[in-house]
Parts: C-alpha cells; structure tokens; sequence
C-alpha cells in the first residue's frame, strides 16, 4: 500500500472529470497532514502547465522544474482545484519528487486566499 506524504509530487489521475474539474493523470501536491486520518484519501493540489496569464492569478502558484521536485516544464499548483482523493487515483508507487518548505508556504497562502481563510 502506498503511503503519500506531505509535500510530495504524485501522478494523480483526475478522471472522471466533471464540469470545470481538472481531468486526467496529472501531478499533484499532496498537501494534507500526514497521519491525520485513518481513511485511505490525502488531501492534493492539482498541478497545472503554467501559463503567463497566470502572474495575476493568487490561488495559482508557479513551480520551476527541478531535480527535487521532478517536474519537467513550468507547471503551477493549483490551489483553486484543492480536494480529497482517493489512494486508489495515485499513480505509480512512489512520488515523482517532494517541493520545499518555501514552495509549501507559498502554496499555504494562496489556499487562504481561494478559500476566504486570510
């Protein structure tokens, strides 16, 4: 069984998709705590391909690929597309790479802002 932590980059694969959701296998931020449930879901972040349009978008969070974080191109976590999902939707049995504290913080923030919390 596989066990996503905090922080960590996963392929998650979103379909079906619904409406404006985001749809297919993707990566995604796992942001829940660890160990905060006993059900078998983690809370993710949905990450996007960036796009310049997104400077001014606060709930978007822009990630540079790096060797840590195993993305490939300009991506950008997501935070209006926030949900609960499933282990049964992760891809593969281990993360494609983890982000920093900082990137988590920035990434923290912007869910306060989506979610009227700050």
């Amino acid at each position: 069984m596989i066990n996503p932590q905090r922080g960590e980059i996963w392929l998650v694969n979103f379909n079906p998709q619904v409406g404006d959701e985001m749809g297919k296998a993707r990566p995604a931020l796992v942001f829940s705590v660890d160990g905060m449930s006993r059900l078998e879901l983690r809370i993710i972040i949905p990450i996007t391909d960036w796009k310049d349009a997104f400077h001014h978008h606060y709930t978007k969070v822009q990630l540079d690929p790096t060797r840590q974080n195993g993305l490939t191109k300009p991506s950008a976590a997501d935070t209006f597309q926030v949900k609960s999902v499933s282990l049964q939707r992760f891809v593969g049995i281990q993360p494609i790479g983890r982000l920093p504290l900082a990137d988590l913080t920035d990434i923290g923030i912007a869910l306060k802002l989506a979610t009227g919390i700050a």
